[in-house]
């Protein structure tokens, strides 16, 4: 690239190519700086802590002992979504357009100045997702007659969810249907219909588990893509690591709290229900101790702020968001409070159920004001003002936000 042979110490402010200049300042190189036993820690600490918070939602429902009170669940099912949407947005979006955004080194390079790639992005990302599930959900309606009506979250939460004769509404049936049913009087012929109905009946239900597992997935990949990228940069961060060790403990514990009640909701036939779920929970823990240990594998070759690096890392992000926009606003929030048949009608429990979700919104909004004001200091120090305080300012204006910022401050 051109950028090779420009001298950052040596710039002509009047004639210095723009995109040269972003480039310069974002080639800080590896910034490795040792403790590596520390860094060796964060893999076992986020692998164990990770791990048994995405176990609890799926433990609970399923060892009667421990017993699991309603509102114990509905926090973890709700906390879990706040971050899973805020997620997509603060941690994802953001970052995306700071990788690959307009004002960026890529973003000003060849082809990728020509358009905002990051929403462009996001919005296929959305796109696609939003068809997969409609034709996930229109194959089981039209080859099997049935709608999946998601189960009562009391029945959920202590385990009592019931059959799927409860759960998957089959088209109904005609009187024409009935009267030649009740001319079958034969005890061979009944036994047969009623063999043929418990085979149909079985098969509708796995097909309606296919529907929600496959959803499912969608939302832990679009969290396991930003989990590598995350872990990589833990095990090669310099000065920062101090700060975003406990940071991604509790980060990743609370994205598997979401994962875990998600999946706690979900039928499991028999014969997936004793090992899918644990090992979807184990796979969720181990991803960003794996990419953690990738990350310590190159820690002292691999530069998370290269070119490259920029544009693996921006397309993921965005791709990752707009699963998590999807699968957070429309699978978790819409589907449960709007579209739910069986939603609750206490008042009470339905305002803590949003107040759980806004609140970790509100937090994760506030974390991310003071990381932008700190980023907004060194790059005032690169002489670059405003570009990152700037995005905050633009985050923190918004009416809805700024409630949440006020509150927490206080």
């Amino acid at each position: 690239m051109a950028a090779n042979a420009f001298n950052p110490g040596l710039v002509n402010l009047t004639t210095a190519d723009p995109t040269q200049v972003i480039c310069a300042l974002n080639a800080s190189g590896n910034d490795y700086d040792g403790r590596l036993g520390a860094r060796i820690s964060a893999l076992f600490v986020i692998l164990i802590v990770s791990t048994a918070v995405t176990f609890f939602p799926v433990a609970a429902k399923r060892v009667r002992w421990l017993k699991i009170p309603l509102y114990v669940y509905l926090f973890a099912r709700y906390f879990g979504a706040g971050v899973i949407v805020a997620t997509a947005f603060i941690h994802l979006l953001d970052p995306a357009y700071s990788e690959i955004g307009p004002q960026t080194c890529v973003g000003m390079t060849g082809g990728w100045a020509q358009y905002s790639w990051p929403p462009a992005i996001v919005l296929v990302s959305v796109t696609v997702i939003f068809l997969l599930d409609l034709g996930a959900e229109r194959y089981v309606e039209a080859k099997y007659g049935v709608h999946y009506h998601q189960g009562n979250l009391e029945d959920i939460a202590t385990g009592r969810a019931h059959t799927h004769h409860d759960s998957i509404t089959p088209t109904p049936i005609s009187n024409d249907d009935h009267a030649l049913e009740r001319k079958a009087t034969e005890p061979y012929q009944a036994m047969s219909e009623e063999t043929v109905d418990l085979e149909k009946s079985t098969l509708i239900q796995e097909n309606a588990f296919r529907t929600q597992f496959a959803a499912f997935l969608l939302l832990e990949f679009g969290v396991i893509f930003h989990s590598v990228v995350i872990g990589l940069n833990l095990g090669v961060v310099g000065s920062e690591f101090n700060t975003l060790y406990p940071v991604l403990v509790f980060h990743q514990s609370f994205e598997g709290l979401g994962i875990g009640a998600r999946m706690s909701a979900i039928p499991f036939p028999a014969r997936y229900k004793n090992w899918l779920p644990w090992f979807l929970c184990t796979a969720y823990g181990l991803t960003t101790p794996i990419a953690i240990a990738i990350g310590l594998g190159l820690r002292t070759t691999y530069d998370p702020n290269s070119f490259t690096a920029n544009v693996v890392s921006g397309i993921l992000d965005s791709i990752s968001a707009g699963i998590l926009i999807f699968t957070g606003l429309v699978e978790l929030l819409a589907r449960d409070f709007l579209f739910d048949p069986n939603r609750t009608e206490d008042n009470k429990r339905m305002g803590f159920m949003m107040m759980i979700t806004d609140i970790r919104n509100g937090l994760i909004l506030e974390n991310n004001r003071s990381e932008g004001v700190k980023d907004a200091g060194v790059m005032k120090d690169l002489g670059a003002e405003g570009s990152a305080v700037d995005a905050s300012q633009r985050l923190i204006a918004l009416p809805w936000f700024n409630v949440f910022i006020v509150a927490f401050n206080r």
